[in-house]
């Protein structure tokens, strides 16, 4: 993997968070352009994070057969441990290859790195277009103002941030959510423990970032719970 420098009050349901997601994504635009699309996969992986990071290992393949049928998907994997080691890897086109990426990473104790991995996001756009990024996380430990504009200037570009929190901490929501926003993408909560509920997100992002509303509307045809829900928001 790469250096990024290339880069150094009460819980919802889970059915409720999903239900915000799926409206929030109402609108959003597909991901434009010839060939595959690419998304940057970001996962904080501080010691809080590893029984998530296993269970994001173990489901992240639904990503990619999410958006076969529309060209497929290139996916990046970015993360941050300890203090200061942000990194992110080439962009892998099957899932195989994203979880042998995973299973060679611990977490380790430190602190949120969000602003690197938005940096790193614009980074990767500049040179060629990325179509969203999925952060999965529970903490948020960086000045939000500092946030915003890297998360503007995404929405500006035309990267949609799907930010995924675990757990029910409201400062992290209100932090992720204006993340979301200020990009034009979407957020949500889930939990660890209902893994078919984060299944279902990863696999929303995906498709919708490769192909938009046909995506969804062919998936839809083939029997998918978590697309007939998407389209009946659109």
């Amino acid at each position: 993997m790469s250096d990024t420098h290339k880069m150094t009050p009460r819980p919802r349901s889970d059915t409720g968070a999903v239900d915000e997601f799926l409206a929030q994504v109402k609108g959003l635009a597909p991901l434009r352009g010839e060939g595959r699309g690419r998304l940057v996969f970001a996962l904080d992986a501080t010691m809080s994070r590893q029984p998530t990071w296993d269970l994001a290992q173990s489901i992240q393949g639904e990503m990619f057969e999410a958006a076969a049928g529309q060209g497929g998907l290139d996916v990046q994997l970015v993360y941050f441990r300890g203090f200061t080691e942000c990194r992110a890897s080439n962009f892998v086109s099957e899932g195989r290859g994203l979880a042998q990426l995973m299973s060679r990473i611990s977490c380790v104790s430190g602190r949120t790195q969000i602003g690197k991995v938005l940096q790193h996001v614009l980074t990767e756009t500049r040179a060629r277009p990325v179509g969203a990024l999925i952060y999965i996380g529970d903490a948020m430990e960086e000045g939000l103002d500092v946030l915003a504009g890297a998360a503007g200037e995404m929405g500006l570009r035309g990267v949609k941030a799907f930010m995924f929190q675990e757990g029910a901490d409201a400062g992290v929501a209100r932090a992720y959510k204006e993340i979301a926003r200020l990009s034009g993408g979407a957020y949500a909560g889930f939990d660890a423990a209902a893994p078919g509920r984060l299944r279902d997100l990863l696999k929303a992002a995906a498709a919708y970032a490769s192909g938009g509303r046909l995506a969804l509307e062919e998936r839809a045809r083939g029997g998918e719970a978590a697309a007939r829900l998407l389209l009946s928001q659109l």
